[in-house]
Protein backbone atom coordinates (compact mmCIF):
# COMPACT_ATOMS: atom_id res chain seq x y z
CA UNK A 1 0.00 0.00 0.00
CA UNK A 2 1.23 3.58 -1.00
CA UNK A 3 2.01 5.87 1.86
CA UNK A 4 -0.37 9.39 1.20
CA UNK A 5 1.58 11.92 1.80
CA UNK A 6 -0.67 15.56 2.03
CA UNK A 7 1.32 19.37 2.00
CA UNK A 8 -1.25 21.69 3.62
CA UNK A 9 -0.82 25.63 3.06
CA UNK A 10 -1.32 28.46 0.78
CA UNK A 11 1.92 29.29 -1.00
CA UNK A 12 0.70 33.37 -1.02
CA UNK A 13 0.86 33.71 2.64
CA UNK A 14 4.72 33.11 3.55
CA UNK A 15 5.44 30.27 6.04
CA UNK A 16 1.91 29.35 5.27
CA UNK A 17 3.64 27.61 1.67
CA UNK A 18 5.72 24.46 4.22
CA UNK A 19 2.88 21.95 3.43
CA UNK A 20 2.77 22.60 0.16
CA UNK A 21 6.41 22.71 -0.84
CA UNK A 22 7.64 20.06 0.70
CA UNK A 23 4.95 18.10 -1.14
CA UNK A 24 6.63 19.75 -4.26
CA UNK A 25 10.25 18.44 -3.20
CA UNK A 26 9.10 14.82 -3.25
CA UNK A 27 8.95 12.41 -6.16
CA UNK A 28 5.88 10.77 -6.69
CA UNK A 29 5.99 6.77 -6.94
CA UNK A 30 4.05 3.78 -6.57
CA UNK A 31 4.97 3.88 -3.05
CA UNK A 32 4.27 7.18 -2.56
CA UNK A 33 1.36 9.58 -3.72
CA UNK A 34 1.42 13.14 -2.93
CA UNK A 35 -1.61 15.94 -2.61
CA UNK A 36 -1.13 19.87 -2.20
CA UNK A 37 -4.37 20.70 0.07
CA UNK A 38 -5.75 23.92 0.77
CA UNK A 39 -6.36 22.79 4.17
CA UNK A 40 -10.62 22.51 4.51
CA UNK A 41 -11.33 19.84 6.73
CA UNK A 42 -14.03 17.97 4.87
CA UNK A 43 -11.80 17.92 1.37
CA UNK A 44 -8.92 16.80 3.75
CA UNK A 45 -10.93 13.81 4.69
CA UNK A 46 -11.69 12.57 1.26
CA UNK A 47 -8.16 12.23 0.86
CA UNK A 48 -7.23 8.76 2.20
CA UNK A 49 -9.50 5.33 2.80
CA UNK A 50 -9.15 3.18 5.89
CA UNK A 51 -6.19 1.18 4.69
CA UNK A 52 -3.87 4.17 4.18
CA UNK A 53 -0.85 5.49 5.47
CA UNK A 54 -0.79 8.96 5.90
CA UNK A 55 1.55 11.87 6.76
CA UNK A 56 -0.20 15.53 6.59
CA UNK A 57 2.61 17.87 6.79
CA UNK A 58 1.01 21.74 7.53
CA UNK A 59 2.88 25.23 8.80
CA UNK A 60 1.81 25.40 13.02
CA UNK A 61 1.64 28.19 15.24
CA UNK A 62 3.61 27.32 18.91
CA UNK A 63 5.63 29.05 21.10
CA UNK A 64 8.86 27.25 19.54
CA UNK A 65 10.82 28.98 17.23
CA UNK A 66 10.70 29.10 13.21
CA UNK A 67 11.36 26.11 11.59
CA UNK A 68 10.70 24.10 14.78
CA UNK A 69 9.50 20.43 13.47
CA UNK A 70 6.78 18.90 15.66
CA UNK A 71 5.70 15.56 14.96
CA UNK A 72 2.19 13.76 16.33
CA UNK A 73 0.84 10.46 16.24
CA UNK A 74 -2.90 11.31 15.29
CA UNK A 75 -4.29 7.75 16.45
CA UNK A 76 -3.00 8.39 19.38
CA UNK A 77 -4.95 11.00 20.97
CA UNK A 78 -6.84 14.11 20.31
CA UNK A 79 -4.43 16.55 19.19
CA UNK A 80 -3.11 18.56 21.45
CA UNK A 81 -4.44 22.49 22.31
CA UNK A 82 -0.75 23.97 22.42
CA UNK A 83 -0.04 23.41 18.67
CA UNK A 84 -2.47 25.54 16.48
CA UNK A 85 -2.48 24.03 12.51
CA UNK A 86 -2.24 27.37 10.52
CA UNK A 87 -5.54 27.75 8.13
CA UNK A 88 -7.21 30.02 6.00
CA UNK A 89 -10.42 28.53 6.72
CA UNK A 90 -12.90 27.79 9.66
CA UNK A 91 -12.25 24.46 10.27
CA UNK A 92 -8.65 23.02 9.10
CA UNK A 93 -6.22 20.05 9.73
CA UNK A 94 -6.89 19.71 13.60
CA UNK A 95 -10.86 20.10 12.66
CA UNK A 96 -10.91 17.61 9.66
CA UNK A 97 -9.13 14.73 11.41
CA UNK A 98 -11.26 14.83 15.29
CA UNK A 99 -14.08 14.66 12.50
CA UNK A 100 -12.98 11.64 10.93
CA UNK A 101 -11.99 10.37 14.76
CA UNK A 102 -15.83 11.25 15.34
CA UNK A 103 -17.50 9.65 11.82
CA UNK A 104 -15.00 6.59 11.84
CA UNK A 105 -12.89 7.59 9.27
CA UNK A 106 -9.60 7.61 9.89
CA UNK A 107 -6.82 6.08 8.19
CA UNK A 108 -4.48 2.77 9.26
CA UNK A 109 -2.06 5.72 10.69
CA UNK A 110 -2.23 9.46 10.65
CA UNK A 111 1.08 11.17 11.20
CA UNK A 112 1.07 14.83 11.61
CA UNK A 113 4.05 16.50 10.54
CA UNK A 114 4.10 20.57 11.98
CA UNK A 115 6.66 23.37 11.05
CA UNK A 116 6.82 26.12 13.15
CA UNK A 117 6.10 29.12 10.88
CA UNK A 118 6.41 33.03 12.14
CA UNK A 119 4.88 34.74 8.98
CA UNK A 120 1.67 34.09 7.07
CA UNK A 121 1.90 37.67 5.18
CA UNK A 122 0.34 37.75 1.87
CA UNK A 123 3.02 37.63 -0.68
CA UNK A 124 5.61 37.20 2.09
CA UNK A 125 8.49 34.59 1.12
CA UNK A 126 8.72 31.89 3.79
CA UNK A 127 11.74 32.11 6.20
CA UNK A 128 14.54 30.80 5.83
CA UNK A 129 14.39 28.29 9.06
CA UNK A 130 11.06 27.13 7.75
CA UNK A 131 12.57 26.29 4.53
CA UNK A 132 14.99 24.63 6.19
CA UNK A 133 12.92 22.76 7.86
CA UNK A 134 10.70 21.77 4.84
CA UNK A 135 14.59 20.49 3.29
CA UNK A 136 14.55 18.24 6.43
CA UNK A 137 10.90 16.73 6.46
CA UNK A 138 11.88 15.97 3.09
CA UNK A 139 14.72 14.45 4.14
CA UNK A 140 12.78 12.18 6.59
CA UNK A 141 10.04 11.24 4.71
CA UNK A 142 12.56 9.65 1.91
CA UNK A 143 15.05 8.08 4.29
Amino acid sequence: MARIVIGVGNDLRGDDAAGWETVRRLVPSPSLVLHEHGGDAPGLIGLWDPDDDVVVVDAVVSSEPPGTIVEIDALAAPLPADVSWATTHGAGVAEGIELARILGQLPKSLVLIGISAKGFELGAPMDPEVEKAVMEVVRRLTA
